[in-house]
């Protein structure tokens, strides 16, 4: 950890706690403050969401929010549960071809019965701002500019943010997903970041010892508490992105209570990468404008 860590929030156990909702706001001000000093140019983000889903319909609302508290235009598009392969396939192709349409997300997961594959494919790179298209995956592990997934994305903000170091660390993610563990794997390894990583997952062997030489922990495996103290070195920096939802409410990854004694930097579940998410789908929506030429770069 950075001497500045000092100046940040901690746990009772002494760790950095890394706030997400605090970053979250800062960034969403900064954007603000760029769009505005732009001319506040009509910087658009479109979202798609098929179906009732609870959890979904929360997502999409809280980022519309945050959008139009950036001074973003926010378009919500739905349709319902039962709406065939075709439909979606056209509502996402037409988003694609407007001109004043700049950033698409399509909430996932889509209702059983259909594949978001094809759907994914018709996003162009340049709108693509969830950054889960196999070219905006393929640009990442290339190198080449373009959208980065925005998960990912926040726990490298976070951690430029609470002063985590990331030159010559060694960092475990544990998970595999397209989502969030192979692209976090990517970043956490560019040029510039330059950790050591080591991907796990679970068919990991002797998980426990492979994370307590880590740095860096990063959990998104989706099992709740899976990361107890036994896995963390003390005075690393942890980052929960799984998200379990339990009777007892939202449930990380990561064992809180016993972690935040041993890490020197923890990230709330939730408050700490959720929060992040929505912080880089605005950053990568302005990206996505400038690539347009709807605003300067």
């Amino acid at each position: 950890m950075s001497s500045a860590s000092d100046e940040f929030q901690r746990t009772p156990g002494g760790a950095v706690l890394m706030d997400g909702n605090r970053l979250r706001d800062e960034i969403v001000a900064r954007l603000r403050a760029e769009i505005e000093a732009a001319g506040s140019p009509p910087v658009c983000l479109a979202t798609v969401l098929v179906g009732d889903d609870p959890p979904s319909r929360i997502y999409v609302r809280n980022k519309h929010r945050k959008a139009a508290e950036a001074g973003m235009i926010s378009r919500a598009e739905e349709l319902p549960a039962d709406a065939s392969q075709d439909r979606v396939a056209d509502l996402v192709g037409r988003l694609a071809e407007d001109p004043t349409v700049h950033g698409i997300l399509v909430q996932l997961p889509l209702p059983d019965g259909l594949d978001p594959e094809p759907v994914l494919s018709l996003l162009p790179p340049d709108k693509d701002v969830d950054g889960l298209t196999e070219r905006s995956l393929g640009r990442l592990v290339r190198g080449l500019p373009g959208h980065v997934p925005c998960t990912p994305l926040g726990v490298l903000r976070l951690a430029e943010r609470y002063g985590v170091e990331t030159q010559g660390r060694r960092a475990v993610v544990i998970g595999r997903s397209t989502l969030v563990g192979l692209p976090q794997v990517l970043l956490l390894a560019r040029r510039g970041i330059d950790a050591t990583v080591t991907l796990a997952h679970s068919r990991t062997t002797d998980l426990v010892e492979v994370c307590r030489q880590a740095d860096i922990v990063v959990a998104a495996a989706g099992v709740p508490r899976m990361v107890t103290a036994d896995h963390v070195k003390p005075g690393a920096a942890v980052f929960d992105v799984g998200v379990t939802r339990t009777d007892e409410g939202i449930v990380g990854d990561v064992d809180f209570e016993a972690v935040q004694a041993v890490a020197g930097a923890i990230t709330p579940m939730p408050g700490g990468t959720g929060p992040m998410t929505i912080a880089s789908l605005l950053e990568n929506t302005l990206l996505a404008a400038r690539l347009q030429g709807v605003m300067p770069s």
